[in-house]
């Protein structure tokens, strides 16, 4: 059986609930329910949010996990992608160099 959200009417007729703040580089960020983390940095006009160990800026590039070039700190947990991670209130974000490994140490 079809769950209510599940049918293309309603989905048309689907409205944003209200917006909750996450902490992204020690600044508040508007999210909605569902995006993504990748999703919130976009609506922030955050396009890259990782730097390689040589410096070449990265953000999503695949947009559904296989590439790992969205790689992020949410939480103090290193490296998740940030395409697949759905974002929550308070969520602590922060911007990462190479692979996050430095971050493991603290």
């Amino acid at each position: 059986m079809d769950r209510v959200q599940d049918r293309p009417l309603d989905l048309v007729r689907a409205r944003p609930g209200p917006s909750f703040t996450v902490i992204v580089d020690g600044r508040p960020v508007d999210a909605l329910e569902g995006q993504s983390v990748a999703a919130v940095l976009w609506s922030a006009g955050t396009v890259a949010w990782r730097v390689t160990r040589d410096g070449r800026p990265r953000g999503a590039f695949c947009g559904i996990g296989v590439c790992f070039d969205c790689l992020i700190t949410v939480n103090d947990r290193p490296n998740r992608r940030a395409c697949l991670v759905a974002a929550a209130p308070g969520d602590v974000i922060r911007t990462q160099r190479g692979e996050g490994h430095d971050e493991l140490a603290h």
